[in-house]
């Protein structure tokens, strides 16, 4: 690729969030192939230039290509973005991994743990890939509708290197997308996990009556653990203050479009798991998140009230209403009796 050209970029996952990338950086001028399974969904991209069965009704770039081909989607291409579900991540690496020009970087849109192992989907692209390929993640508040729309949006890029974040940061942003840039892949990726698990909790806070006062206390406590959890893994604080942190937080926990939340709001509601799962009819990554992030707590020894009611919850070891009341009867205590992070 000459200096002055713009990168070739292939998006492989077209549901609602990889459709919504690839059409914002196609918009911005670049070269941009999108990869999907189903050839219903790719046929409709490349001959009508929706996708009717994930942003229905939002016209795409006529740029755009779409295709069922990974080979033809990976040709040639500069920067990989992948935006699959979790638990196709590790699938989707494998398959493209000899595929990759040699040049070429992956970055991902994808939030959530590897299911099984629970680890981080950093660690699991430096297994897949091998040594020596430019990894970034994608992440903050930020819902693909918005996006697909051109609603103004802000995200960030944490990479360790340094100039394939500049990169992938440079594709994405533009006038109605503002993309900034960070080193703190395991904090940004917790971030993006454990968001949708406390997005359950506000939900059922709403689902169930308690008022605005009750989504505000679960928000900033729910920050709380996610920014204790955060320390004890290595990442750092102001990653999660941002845009990672807070700023997916508060959007996942208050916006109806988060299939979280809504997750949340029907079991508030009285709905079963899997009437509400129907209803959403996508993939819910807490389902399996919070057992993940519950696992980590109790590898680092930390209390997480509000993240264990929601597993319990999901499990349905607990209603609803008995998670709330195990909460409100917690021992009173200083709001932080050392440090942010004891």
């Amino acid at each position: 690729m000459a200096a002055s050209e713009k990168p070739k970029v292939a998006v492989l996952g077209a549901g609602s969030w990889g459709t919504a990338l690839a059409a914002l950086i196609a918009r911005h001028g670049h070269d941009t192939v999108l990869w999907g399974r189903d050839p219903a969904v790719v046929t409709a991209i490349a001959d009508s230039h929706q996708n009717p069965r994930y942003l229905p009704g939002i016209a795409l770039p006529e740029p755009l290509r779409a295709t069922t081909a990974l080979p033809a989607a990976l040709d040639a291409a500069d920067l990989v973005l992948v935006v699959v579900p979790s638990h196709a991540f590790a699938g989707i690496l494998e398959a493209l991994a000899p595929l990759r020009p040699a040049h070429a970087g992956v970055a991902w849109a994808t939030k959530g743990f590897e299911p099984g192992s629970g680890r981080f989907l950093h660690e699991v692209a430096s297994e897949r890939l091998g040594p020596g390929v430019p990894l970034a993640v994608v992440t903050g508040p930020s819902f693909a509708r918005e996006v697909a729309q051109g609603l103004p949006t802000a995200l960030t890029v944490h990479s360790d290197d340094a100039g394939f974040c500049q990169q992938v940061a440079d594709v994405l942003h533009g006038p109605a997308f503002r993309a900034y840039t960070g080193n703190d892949m395991r904090g940004a990726e917790l971030g993006g996990a454990m968001k949708n698990v406390l997005a359950v909790a506000t939900g059922v806070a709403d689902g169930m009556g308690l008022g605005l006062n009750a989504r505000a206390g679960l928000i900033t406590r729910g920050l709380n653990e996610m920014l204790r959890l955060n320390i004890a893994l290595g990442g750092r604080p102001e990653t999660l203050m941002g845009l990672a942190g807070l700023g997916d937080l508060v959007l996942t926990c208050t916006g109806d479009l988060s299939r979280n939340r809504r997750l949340g709001l029907a079991l508030g509601r009285g709905a079963s798991i899997e009437q509400a799962v129907r209803e959403i009819g996508q993939v819910v990554e807490s389902l399996q998140t919070a057992d993940e992030v519950m696992r980590l707590a109790g590898v680092h020894g930390i209390e997480l009230p509000i993240a264990e009611g929601v597993r319990d919850v999901l499990h349905g070891t607990v209603t609803p209403a008995e998670g709330l009341a195990r909460l409100m009867a917690r021992e009173r205590k200083a709001e932080y009796p050392q440090s942010l992070f004891c």
